[in-house]
Parts: C-alpha cells; structure tokens; sequence
C-alpha cells in the first residue's frame, strides 16, 4: 500500500518507536495459576504481538487492595516481577517496545477480592459498578472511605509498583486513570466528597501518584511515563461526561503538563468513525505526544495522524483478534473478528491461537 502516515516512526520519550500503531491495554484474565503471576500464556501473547510500535499491557494491579477484576496479574511480589520479566526479555528480543499498566480498581473492588475487607474509595459512596469476581460479576459495595494513612500507602503501592517494573524490564510505565476505578473516583465530585486536599483539589491524588512514579523508578532520566484518561466515560448514575466533567478534564490536562508525563493516553467516546474534536480540545492542553483510542480503523488512524489530531493511535480489540496488526495494516490485508466469549475465559483459546497472515482466499 501506499506510504502511510500512521507507520511512520515515532519518538516517544527515549523509545523510537518504528510505527505508530499502539497495542491499547486489554484485560484478558489469564493469570489463573495462583499468585497474580504472568504465565507462559501472556509470554506468547505479548511476543506474538511485538510488531507494534508500542505495546501497553493489560492494567496490572499495584497491590492487594488494588486488586478488583478476577485472573488479573499483578507487580507487587518477586514471582510476579519474574513472570513479567519472561515476557519483557522475549518482546525486547523480537525488536517490541512494552510498558506495563498500573491499575487500582478501588471503591469498583468487590470483598469477594479481598478476603472479605470491604473495597476503600475516595468517599464512603457506592459507585454502582458491576465487578467481576471469582463467582462472576457482582455488584459493588459501599467502600469505606480511605484515610490519609490509606492514601499515604496507595502512592507508596503505585511507586514500588513502577520500581518493580523497571526491575522487570519494562521500558516505562503507563498510570491507569480511566473508566470507573481509584484515579477516576477521585476525580469525580459525586464519588469524592471529601474535605482535606485530596478533596479540595480532586487531582491532587493523580498528579501525586505522577510524581511518585516518575521519581521512585527513574523514568524521570530515562524511561517513559505515561497517563490514560477517559474524560467522555459515561457508566450508570456516577459517571456522566457532562459539561463540567470536561472542563474539569481541560484543567487537569493542563496541569499534567506540567509533570513528568512523557505521553498522554486518551479514550474518545463510542463513536465510529472518531470525533477529531474531542481529542483536539486537550491536544492543545499538552505539549508531549498523545495517543488516541476508541473507534478507529486502518482510515481514521491515518487522518488522525495526518491532520495532528494524534501522534499515535492504540487499538484494542484489533489486536485481540490479529497478533500481526500492523503487518495487515501495511499489506492492506483484512482482518480477523475477535470473539468476545473468549475475553474471560482463561486458556489458550481465543487468546494465542488467532492466526497470522489474513492472505486474500483465506490462506492464515
């Protein structure tokens, strides 16, 4: 195919990356051998899918409170600093570039999670969220309401947590502030009714876990330090994206830039194709690289790099289905459907067994 904008190389803090086509963050729920810990299964399912300019792993939790969403990894024990660096030396060694998602799912935790502790949140307020457990999805509960001490720890977790994975061999960081967990209830004023700092100023506990990540593991010097946001997510009665929500998000973007973010990672709305002007009213707002997510294809990738809506664009559920992405990208080769009835599931199916090559007349 013709020479297209979104193959081009990248620069992306001290990674050059050889294309644009981001690997978004996926939760597969594979990591069912006890422990948390990354298994042979997520080896082979990150190196297949190397070719990428950029991997982003599944959110991978920053400690045991942090922990909401069954068969999820985590990168708060040596066993599972070990499975991630199995997957690190393999990506590394077929030319990938990979950065490890930190997630805390808070007041979205469930019990059944937790051995029976009730989930802490920014207030004692219900999110009325769904979380997915051992037994299935289960509603949330009303959390308590974490304490400074509590807030203390959680920023501790979340700097350990990227010291680990620069000991595991991961090229940066990417802090996992999206949908309807820990970052984005702090962030929201009908989760978050609280009256000391972390309350008055509802950023401060992101811009804290920013620098906390960024100075614990050294990124600042020589690695990368990414945010996801979500500013249009609606979910229930607590999530809205309504006017205030954005401009709220115009302010908070302004001030991450202003730390040591090396890009900024943003979720547009439901739509296909994308809206350019939703990501447009905070490209403005930073100056680093941004990536843009949701709704796009082969197309609309193109133009949004193109026309400077992005730097790069992320692909998830692409890449479920089409481990050699960007190769069918560039060969204008069609692409293979994901089967959502294997996103949970565990095991090999629906995880490492999607074919490469997508040849016309069916070959792959």
């Amino acid at each position: 195919m013709p020479d297209q904008p979104i193959l081009r190389p990248l620069d992306l803090g001290d990674l050059r990356l050889p294309n644009r086509v981001v690997m978004a963050p996926v939760t597969r729920a594979r990591a069912t051998d006890g422990g948390l810990v990354p298994t042979a299964l997520h080896t082979a399912y990150y190196a297949q899918r190397a070719g990428a300019g950029l991997i982003v792993t599944e959110g991978t939790w920053v400690g045991e409170d942090a922990v909401g969403f069954t068969g999820v990894p985590g990168i708060f024990t040596e066993d599972q600093v070990t499975g991630w660096r199995r997957v690190t030396d393999v990506v590394h060694t077929l030319g990938g570039r990979i950065v490890l998602q930190l997630w805390h799912t808070g007041a979205a935790s469930h019990p059944d999670h937790l051995g029976g502790r009730t989930p802490a949140g920014p207030s004692a307020i219900d999110p009325r969220e769904q979380s997915f457990t051992p037994g299935g999805f289960k509603p949330t509960v009303t959390p308590r309401a974490m304490t400074p001490a509590d807030i203390a720890a959680t920023v501790a977790d979340y700097r350990r947590a990227a010291e680990n994975a620069r000991r595991a061999g991961f090229d940066g960081v990417e802090i996992q502030a999206v949908g309807s967990f820990l970052i984005p209830q702090f962030l929201n004023p009908l989760l978050n009714h609280r009256t000391d700092t972390y309350g008055t100023d509802r950023h401060r506990l992101l811009l804290d876990i920013v620098d906390a990540v960024a100075e614990g593991a050294g990124f600042r010097d020589g690695g990368v330090v990414g945010v996801r946001l979500s500013p249009y997510w609606r979910s229930g009665e607590r999530f809205l994206a309504d006017d205030d929500t954005l401009a709220d998000f115009d302010t908070l973007v302004e001030r991450l830039d202003d730390h040591p973010v090396t890009y900024l990672h943003l979720r547009g709305r439901d739509l296909t194709p994308p809206d350019a002007n939703d990501f447009a009213r905070y490209r403005k707002r930073f100056r680093g690289p941004l990536i843009v997510n949701n709704g796009f294809d082969l197309a609309s990738a193109n133009t949004a790099v193109t026309t400077a809506t992005a730097d790069a664009v992320s692909f998830g559920t692409a890449f479920i289905s089409n481990p050699d992405l960007v190769t069918r990208f560039a060969l204008g080769h069609p692409l293979t459907a994901a089967d959502p009835a294997t996103y949970y599931t565990g095991g090999a199916a629906g995880y490492v067994d999607y074919p490469a090559g997508g040849w016309p007349g069916g070959v792959g």
